[in-house]
């Protein structure tokens, strides 16, 4: 395939999967523009981050071939930096917008979007007043890591691709498949969560179904995090090439927790019963938790030791 051809493909996919992330942002906006917020039965679920997600992919993809030819060697990272833009800038833009609730009350989108990450809608009103007390904006930072993450893992693949195809150098087709699996994985975890939360009922102790769903987004995370390192530290030495993607990988578990603990009080829900899933000490992390944190950190080494080179010493 040529690279007119995949970025066509790549510019054509990225539209279609932003079709009704974007009728959102414009549903969003027409009600602003009317009347100054949204009313909560009319607020179209999780527009943040996935709309500007979709704006970020849409210019940055759409811009790909300008970005190859003017920029060379440094292409993917102009257009990283450019997405992460484009992507923090319609994002705040967005939080700022107020929902309406049936109480004539009114909460800013980030706080909303932080009740709605906790819990599902069926929750009574009474834990939803409480937890909007303990609001803090702190919880965005694995809210902002999610999105960043898809968004440069997604042009990491489609540059990739694209790169492939221009220089006939097919050298990382290995690890860009393996790229392009974690973040449709990834993509696909996360879509279940905005429609199930992940089955949580607001209870901190959750069901096992919800308990192995939690655990593998963590897991996702962190792997998809790891083999993206590792795609651009491909066929160098093992240090580099392995070592540091897996540590990588369990950075990134790790921040989902710490982004997890912000947002829950410093708590974190409970898996199962038990020593293995009981609170450390001060240590908000069980047993269970570090496991899953190494983990990320082992499954990432293994998948890039299967895809490296054989002379990779």
């Amino acid at each position: 395939m040529t690279a007119k051809k995949i970025y066509l493909l790549s510019l054509g996919i990225v539209l279609l999967a932003a079709v009704y992330p974007l009728y959102m942002g414009a549903v969003m906006l027409f009600a602003y523009a009317q009347n100054g917020g949204i009313d909560v039965a009319d607020y179209p679920s999780y527009i943040i981050p996935y709309t500007p997600i979709c704006v970020a992919l849409i210019i940055c993809t759409a811009l790909l071939p300008l970005a190859f030819k003017l920029c060379g060697r440094f292409a993917l990272p102009a257009l990283s930096a450019l997405g992460a833009i484009l992507f923090l800038g319609s994002e705040r833009g967005f939080e700022q917008i107020a929902v309406f609730t049936d109480l004539s009350t009114k909460m800013k989108i980030e706080t909303w979007q932080m009740l709605s990450c906790v819990m599902t809608p069926q929750v009574s009103r009474s834990i939803w007043d409480s937890l909007s007390m303990r609001y803090n904006p702190a919880f965005k930072i694995h809210f902002y890591a999610i999105a960043l993450l898809i968004v440069f893992v997604t042009l990491g693949v489609i540059y990739g691709f694209y790169k492939m195809a221009h220089t006939q150098n097919f050298e990382r087709k290995k690890p860009l498949t393996a790229q392009l699996i974690s973040i449709i994985v990834f993509i696909g975890l996360c879509l279940l969560a905005c429609f199930t939360a992940f089955f949580r009922t607001g209870d901190i102790n959750v069901s096992p179904v919800s308990a192995v769903l939690m655990t593998m987004f963590f897991l996702i995370f962190g792997i998809t995090a790891g083999v993206y390192t590792g795609t651009w530290l491909y066929g160098k030495r093992k240090a580099l090439s392995i070592i540091i993607p897996s540590i990588a990988a369990m950075l990134f578990t790790v921040i989902m927790y710490i982004g997890e603990m912000v947002m829950m009080g410093w708590r974190l829900f409970r898996l199962g019963s038990g020593p293995l899933f009981s609170r450390l000490g001060i240590i908000p992390l069980s047993v269970f938790d570090i496991m899953t944190v190494l983990l990320a950190g082992a499954a990432t080494y293994i998948i890039l030791i299967r895809l490296s080179p054989k002379n990779n010493g």
